[in-house]
């Protein structure tokens, strides 16, 4: 049972199935033409060995006895009937004796007759030819004309060397012909056909085989489901330790993002703290300027100044505010209303008539009021504002605002321009997120980059990831730069 619980914690698919079987089956095939080769070069060794051994032996066995029969017959008196008969009897036992045999198909003596050789396969035919030199008579045996053709390939050369010829065909079958020497003389051959059998031999092989392909098969399976173990074992401890490492560094790199998070909540929070500070003391000038006369202008302008102060302290109380209080259909705010906003209570109180700076407004009445809340306008487009300032010291500029509506587009555009020395080439290039380097965190091309870098970067985030806008910033020509501000008309 513990060994089932193991095993149920690999997925045994039916790939890995299919792949065992692939496999298996290669070895098989390979295994198969191994055995086919073995055993064709054995059994022609073994046929070899045979012939060079066994069936020659019994050929020649046979031949010596039918010429020790002929030589003792020859010396001894075999005109009688009886003895006659025994010679006879004599050789149909040795022909047939041979043929007995399981391996001897054929046996034969070959004689010349005349111009033609002729098959004697009895005692009479043999015994009327040796001793009353009679032809045989009717028809030879068909059988062995085989025999006949290849006896008269090899005639002339038997005849001269008196050596046995052995000859393997290509059904595995030995053709054997000794020579039959009666006194010393070349008289013909005796022919035998002799065909081995190795059944047995062949048995023991492919038993042998089976058995041998049974062990190989089985060392394979287990080899191949060891592997397999082995494998998924490693996998599933490489996967452990790949999620440890993943659960490692996904808490990091929460752990990062809180920091990051915070480290930005409290740049923004000092960036926004010093506005308010400003903010602060033109409430001081106009409480001092308070008079019975200016009373409704105090209350517009201190209004404002205390809802930007309050907007300020409600985003020091989040890292990232709720949309609602940034997108809602209950904002109606006018753009063109905050830019003078911006322009005759902010930016002129401090850069008044007798500074470098001049603003210019050109605003289309026509432009639509936006769903989003007035003091996250004020924080995008008094951070573009400021930088025509910052970037441009000891320098006259002129700053000019523009609004616009085009009803085709259904879009609305803030363009804020200086003609100061505009941005350095390299701030306007992109990263590999598409975001124009000017507006990214910690980027400033002022001398004095401590605390600086950020009223872009905020101006961008707040304008795109919040309000849906786009933001864009270019150079002109001769001289100064522009940013772009695109609203989309939201009903």
């Amino acid at each position: 049972m513990t060994l089932l619980k193991r095993l149920q914690k690999y997925r045994f698919e039916i790939r890995h199935f299919i792949i065992l079987f692939i496999i298996l089956a290669t070895f098989q095939v390979f295994l198969s033409y191994i055995y086919k080769y073995s055993s064709r070069t054995l059994l022609e060794q073994t046929m070899d060995l045979y012939r060079k051994d066994s069936a020659i032996r019994l050929a020649n066995l046979a031949t010596t006895s039918l010429e020790l029969l002929l030589e003792q017959s020859l010396t001894s008196s075999v005109n009688t009937p009886a003895a006659r008969d025994k010679v006879i009897q004599a050789f149909d036992i040795i022909f047939n004796q041979q043929t007995l045999q399981q391996n001897v198909d054929e046996m034969c003596v070959i004689f010349r007759v005349g111009a033609k050789v002729a098959a004697m396969d009895n005692g009479a035919q043999l015994y009327n030819f040796i001793f009353s030199h009679t032809e045989p008579a009717g028809e030879l045996p068909t059988r062995y004309q085989e025999a006949l053709e290849r006896y008269q390939q090899l005639a002339a050369d038997i005849e001269q060397t008196e050596q046995i010829y052995c000859d393997w065909d290509k059904i595995q079958s030995f053709h054997i012909f000794v020579p039959f020497v009666l006194k010393g003389e070349y008289e013909g051959v005796v022919y035998m056909k002799i065909t081995p059998d190795v059944s047995n031999i062949t048995r023991e092989i492919s038993t042998l085989y089976d058995e041998t392909g049974i062990v190989f098969t089985a060392l394979i399976l287990f080899g191949l489901l060891a592997m397999f173990y082995l494998t998924s074992y490693t996998v599933k401890e490489r996967d452990l330790a790949q999620e440890q490492l993943y659960r490692e560094r996904e808490k990091q790199i929460k752990t990062d993002i809180a920091h990051q998070k915070e480290a930005l909540f409290t740049k923004r929070i000092y960036h926004a703290h010093h506005k308010a500070e400003k903010v602060m003391g033109f409430i001081k000038e106009e409480i001092r300027a308070l008079n019975e006369h200016n009373l409704a202008q105090f209350k517009y302008i201190v209004t404002r100044y205390s809802n930007f102060i309050s907007r300020v302290i409600y985003d020091m109380k989040w890292y990232e505010p709720p949309i609602h209080a940034t997108r809602n259909p209950l904002f109606e705010t006018d753009v063109n209303k905050v830019i003078r906003f911006l322009v005759d209570y902010i930016f002129k109180r401090v850069y008044g008539t007798n500074s470098a700076y001049d603003f210019i407004l050109n605003l289309d009445d026509r432009l639509p009021l936006v769903h989003i809340n007035e003091y996250v306008v004020w924080e995008i487009l008094e951070p573009l504002i400021q930088n025509a300032i910052d970037h441009n010291p000891g320098k006259s500029v002129t700053i000019s605002i523009q609004t616009s509506f085009c009803p085709d587009k259904q879009c609305s555009e803030v363009r804020i321009a200086d003609n100061g020395r505009g941005i350095l080439p390299e701030l306007l290039e992109h990263n590999e997120e598409g975001i124009r380097k000017i507006f990214l965190e910690n980027t400033s091309t002022r001398e004095n980059i401590n605390n600086a870098g950020y009223g872009c970067y905020i101006a961008y985030e707040l304008s795109t990831k919040r309000c849906g806008w786009t933001l864009d910033a270019e150079n002109l020509e001769p001289g100064g730069c522009v940013f772009v501000l695109r609203i989309p008309v939201t009903n």
